[in-house]
């Protein structure tokens, strides 16, 4: 039974369908509620194929707002009304009135986090705006980074908790770019994208360091759509925007948005 659940997901992912399959298990035979901690979207994914196995339990997600990309379940049974549960979901303002030049981005407010010991997983969405940010984060921490955050790269801090009602979000910024290429290959667009040689890029895609929608993904062969989310450790995100047609001589015009 289990192996064959195990046979529609990547090695890699086996020990998250373990957990998540204990949790719609308890929820189902002993009437439990689990809200968990962030799952990206293909996590959520995967909870939302093992609940829909079981007709006896619901899933209910939550990230603060309607396009957020990293989400709180709340798994429980079906009778049970997930939308009156509290998803556990706070934001934390952070602001830095002395920054000056120095232009903090994503990774630094998440490895300030990081450094205080937090989990990646008690961290949702991170909204960076030009002198202050916006984080998401489960409100059991909130308190805690509200006290002890006071320094981000090198700049000083003031914090605050907010309630949902007040969290400005940021539309990520995508660096259009427009490709010919032979075929919808993950290698040959990656390598167009990235402007590395496809043989430099092929040992990355093997070694795991690149993700498809949230799943590994070693195959360079792998053919890309409209719609999807590639990264690469090291190298950043983009997505298939639009496939456009063939040209006159056959190649594939394909608009590409670069996460910026």
């Amino acid at each position: 039974m289990k192996q064959a659940i195990y046979n529609h997901f990547h090695p890699d992912e086996k020990a998250f369908v373990d957990r998540a399959m204990e949790w719609v298990e308890r929820s189902a035979q002993q009437h439990e509620l689990k809200r968990t901690d962030f799952l990206d979207p293909r996590q959520m994914e995967i909870v939302t194929m093992l609940v829909n196995r079981n007709a006896d339990v619901a899933v209910r997600f939550e990230g603060g707002y309607p396009e957020a990309e990293r989400m709180r379940a709340i798994i429980g049974p079906d009778y049970r009304d997930l939308d009156s549960e509290q998803a556990g979901v706070a934001v934390l303002a952070v602001n830095s009135p002395t920054q000056g030049q120095l232009e903090l981005d994503h990774g630094d407010y998440l490895g300030a986090l990081l450094g205080l010991g937090i989990k990646r997983d008690r961290i949702g969405d991170i909204h960076v705006h030009d002198d202050f940010s916006h984080i998401i984060v489960t409100d059991e921490i909130a308190d805690y980074l509200n006290i002890h955050l006071r320094q981000v790269h090198r700049v000083n801090v003031l914090t605050d908790v907010l309630p949902l009602s007040e969290l400005r979000t940021v539309i990520p910024k995508l660096e259009e770019m427009s490709l010919s290429v032979a075929s919808m290959r993950l290698d040959g667009i990656a390598s167009d994208v990235y402007r590395i040689s496809r043989s430099k890029i092929v040992d990355p895609i093997r070694a795991g360091r690149c993700r498809v929608n949230w799943k590994a993904e070693e195959d360079p062969s792998e053919s890309l759509k409209q719609g999807d989310v590639v990264s690469f450790k090291g190298l950043g995100r983009f997505k298939v925007l639009e496939v456009d047609g063939v040209t006159k001589k056959g190649r594939i015009r394909v608009k590409i948005g670069k996460f910026i």
